[in-house]
């Protein structure tokens, strides 16, 4: 049967994937008084109180909101939040399945930066942590860069950062398999968008110099109009990396592409992605099925390593690829070798944040994440760069490394 017909028979089926399950069974009068009333009363009262203690008393210690406004879904694009509701069960099925956590699916009636970030403001007292999920750029910038500020729990949007530790992760992994320098190579990114953003950040401070980003414009340069600095400040522009500031950008979704200029493409030239490609050892795309042609992979040095992860289509399909050379495939799809999918680390990122009180997910989390994931893979080959996300080492792995942030008061 079509995967896609299975799968709506099934939700439909299902009525959702997710549900609410109690933790005690009330079977008496006395079950009531205890956990409703008289008995919540004394509860409610003590953290009217003692606010910071609401963890020790609530589901607010193992749970995560799961929020969309629908503008980006999967490579679907601006569906609305009834379309979204689907995915957002789905993360919050992974959450819990994987690792532990109760996640909720919060889908709003609204695409507006200060709407969103208030709403999430309004109901965070609940949840021990924020999981944003298919927001567009460069509106989810802002979103995630506020909630931050303001909260005093973790934020995340899982586009960017889940996305871009699991490309890390299976970069690293890749070069091994291939037996090259992964400081030394040459690495083009497909898409400017959130995960290109995050990722492109993250290979750079991992210590990666020869990167290419491409938009729909072409290869993303200093000498672009359209990327051209301004001389007002823009709130929410600063980027530090590796002691690099960034202070100033060129306006709206631009000033986040002019961040990508200032940290790639060191020889400053222009052109598209046939030209991004000559010479390359590997392509990240986070775009758009079709993206990548097959000729494209013939223009890249000897074991291309390809990565094509539009969902839920690919840039380019792994037979292709590989007619076309490629050593290394990966996609975002489960029915495919090397899964290269951001639910190999927000559940256990989002474990270890809720079980050591964790306010903020830091780049250095990022990093050591990354690394532990792909140290998973002792001996990677062309089939096997990254573990399954069935695999039971990958949770107990990622949620570890916040605790030795813990352990050894590096935080």
């Amino acid at each position: 049967m079509n995967i896609n017909k299975k799968a709506i028979e099934a939700h439909k089926k299902l009525k959702g994937k997710i549900g609410i399950l109690a933790k005690v069974k009330i079977k008496h009068f006395i079950d009531l008084s205890l956990y409703y009333t008289p008995g919540v009363g004394a509860v409610s009262s003590y953290l009217a109180k003692n606010k910071s203690e609401t963890r020790n008393f609530t589901i607010k210690n193992n749970t995560v909101a799961v929020v969309s406004d629908g503008s980006a879904v999967l490579g679907l694009g601006n569906i609305g939040p009834e379309g979204a509701l689907p995915v957002m069960e789905g993360k919050a099925m992974i959450f819990k399945e994987f690792a532990g956590i109760d996640a909720f699916p919060i889908v709003l009636a609204t695409q507006n930066i200060d709407e969103i970030v208030e709403t999430v403001k309004n109901i965070a007292p609940v949840f021990g942590g924020i999981n944003l999920e298919d927001i567009a750029a460069p509106k989810c910038f802002e979103v995630e860069k506020r909630l931050k500020e303001i909260l005093d729990i973790p934020v995340m949007h899982d586009d960017q950062h889940g996305t871009a530790i699991v490309v890390l992760a299976g970069i690293i992994s890749a070069f091994k398999a291939v037996g090259k320098n992964i400081f030394n190579s040459k690495i083009v990114v497909v898409g400017a968008g959130a995960a290109g953003n995050a990722i492109t950040k993250l290979l750079y401070e991992y210590g990666i110099r020869n990167i290419f980003v491409l938009d729909s414009k072409g290869i993303i340069n200093r000498k672009r109009k359209d990327l051209n600095p301004i001389r007002s400040y823009e709130r929410g522009s600063r980027f530090v990396s590796n002691g690099v500031n960034f202070a100033n950008g060129a306006s709206g979704v631009n000033k986040y592409k002019r961040e990508l200029a200032e940290i790639t493409n060191k020889e400053n030239i222009s052109g598209n992605i046939v030209d991004a490609l000559i010479g390359a050892d590997a392509v990240i795309g986070v775009s758009a099925a079709g993206a990548i042609k097959p000729e494209y992979i013939l223009k890249m040095n000897k074991n291309p390593i390809v990565f094509a992860m539009a969902n839920p289509i690919p840039e380019i399909m792994p037979k292709e690829a590989r007619k076309a050379g490629a050593f290394i495939m990966a996609t975002g799809r489960s029915d495919f070798p090397n899964q290269i999918n951001n639910a190999l680390v927000f559940p256990g990122l989002f474990r270890g944040a809720l079980d050591n009180g964790v306010k903020k997910i830091t780049n250095e989390m990022k990093l050591r994440a990354a690394l532990k994931l792909a140290g998973l893979i002792k001996k990677p080959n062309p089939e096997k760069i990254i573990p399954s996300i069935f695999d039971k080492r990958v949770v107990k792995a990622v949620a570890g490394v916040i605790h030795i942030f813990i352990f050894f008061n590096l935080l």
